[in-house]
């Protein structure tokens, strides 16, 4: 794909996170599900790094490398012809130009970036990560491309580092990307909808929650977050454990 051509999706990405509706970006890991997504009627799709890894073998938080990942997204970015993101993880330990790079040669319009640095075990200091979303946005700006940026927090997970009021300090880390440039902001696992109305009033641009196909995500169903005015929802690894319990489901009556 082009540079002219990886501009365009880019710019129609961001274009789409200001429609005033909610965008739904079902989340996806190979050439076959992305036609099914995009033949459904999706305008753009994510491209999630844990199915992504499910689907070749390996193990997500960067059980990748950087070539891998970006080897499934060129896959599926020439296999449609709508803008396609793709969760970076916490960016491979990879500089931020060379970074912007590779993606925009995949095709990959748009990326999430979190805070959980994988390889060392460690959560990114609150402005060391906006200062790489701010690289990241500098780069892409230098290459002509608007790239959507998705920042990421994990302040709510706890694995690698706990807050003593997780939503204050997502808030506080989702405002320093937003300031830094991020396009969108990504906190995972709010746990409920007065949280989630907490940090929309907190910021100013678009916010990304994770949400099941069937169930809805943890703070309400479909239409209850696009109620509290949730920019954008995503699936994670969500829609293909759905579909891993349906063919179980159809081929266990052959066995």
């Amino acid at each position: 794909m082009s540079r002219p051509d990886v501009a365009d999706r880019a710019s129609e990405l961001l274009r789409l996170h200001h429609t005033g509706t909610t965008l739904v970006l079902p989340t996806v890991w190979d050439a076959w599900s992305a036609r099914a997504v995009v033949a459904a009627g999706f305008p753009a799709i994510s491209v999630g790094s844990h199915p992504l890894a499910d689907s070749r073998g390996q193990r997500d938080n960067e059980g990748m490398t950087l070539a891998d990942a970006l080897e499934g997204a060129r896959r599926i970015a020439d296999a449609v012809d709508v803008p396609v993101t793709l969760d970076a993880e916490s960016g491979y330990d990879t500089p931020a130009a060379e970074l912007v790079d590779r993606v925009l040669d995949a095709g990959v319009v748009g990326i999430n970036i979190e805070d959980t640095v994988h390889s060392q075990g460690r959560l990114r200091e609150r402005q060391e990560h906006a200062d790489y979303i701010g690289e990241i946005r500098a780069s892409a700006d230098a290459a002509g491309v608007e790239l959507v940026i998705n920042a990421r927090t994990d302040a709510y997970v706890g694995s690698v580092a706990v807050f003593d009021d997780p939503l204050a300090e997502a808030l506080a880390r989702l405002q320093a990307c937003e300031a830094a440039g991020a396009r969108c902001v990504y906190p995972v696992r709010v746990p409920d909808a007065a949280s989630v109305r907490t940090l929309l009033d907190g910021l100013s641009g678009p916010l990304n929650l994770t949400a099941h196909p069937v169930t809805g995500g943890m703070a309400g169903s479909r239409e209850e977050l696009k109620a509290l005015g949730v920019h954008r929802i995503t699936f994670g690894p969500l829609l293909q454990a759905a579909l891993t319990e349906t063919i179980t489901e159809l081929v266990t009556p052959w066995r």
